[in-house]
């Protein structure tokens, strides 16, 4: 019988030890539940890094890419990665998606938000002015469900900062400033965004159990692919 490919779980990296237990429990559970190998990677400060995983892989592989929107690490580590074998493909980034949205809407709904105050969706960031729009999209489509208004912010690479989203808000008059933070586990980003002074902050949506099914579904995504 031949083996399935292997799901190359790649994530940013991070000094956390909090964020490389949510990130490493994400990847473990989607592997599960695609009953298929792992080999989790990274593309920053940890390893093994996505190119050597890749090169040393066994039969064929489904990269997904724990991140949450498309940018320089998609488009260029993984992307080469990916190029270099026949085998292996990359799937797309876990955002933007409905449950996603529906992760960030439950966490500020808990909060209480109502319509006097304002909710700051709040990414790490990047300067590929993809993410952005993606961000955007996912703003779209939190705003449609909550009945506060929904402003974007980014730790780093792109405007406005979430320091600035957040005085910004209230400037408006808002009761309260809450940031849906829209990283995926603890680590730098999740504490500037922590730090940019809002009233309540959510935790990463990487904590959601409904997060590895997204991981799930992008790997059979990438599946397909490989025919």
């Amino acid at each position: 019988m031949t083996a399935r490919p292997t799901l190359v779980a790649c994530s940013h990296g991070t000094d956390s030890p909090e964020g490389r237990v949510v990130i490493a429990s994400l990847a473990r559970r989607a592997a599960e539940l695609c009953d298929v190998p792992l080999a989790e990677t990274y593309v920053d400060v940890q390893q093994p890094q996505i190119d050597e995983v890749v090169e040393g892989l066994v039969g064929r592989g489904v990269i997904v890419p724990l991140l949450l929107s498309p940018g320089f690490h998609t488009a260029v580590d993984i992307g080469r990665a990916a190029r270099s074998r026949a085998d292996v493909v990359a799937a797309g980034t876990l955002g933007p998606h409905p449950a996603l949205v529906d992760v960030l809407a439950d966490r500020v709904t808990a909060l209480g938000a109502g319509p006097h105050d304002r909710v700051v969706l709040a990414a790490a960031g990047s300067s590929r002015p993809e993410s952005a729009a993606r961000v955007r999209e996912v703003r779209d489509q939190l705003a449609a469900r909550l009945p506060a208004p929904v402003t974007t912010g980014f730790a780093y690479g792109a405007s406005p900062s979430v320091g600035e989203a957040v005085a910004e808000a209230r400037m408006q008059g808002s009761e309260r400033v809450i940031v849906a933070s829209y990283v995926l586990a603890p680590g730098h980003f999740a504490n500037l965004i922590a730090r940019a002074g809002a009233d309540a902050v959510t935790d990463p949506v990487g904590t959601d159990a409904r997060v590895a099914q997204i991981v799930a579904e992008r790997y059979r995504e990438g599946l397909a692919q490989l025919g």
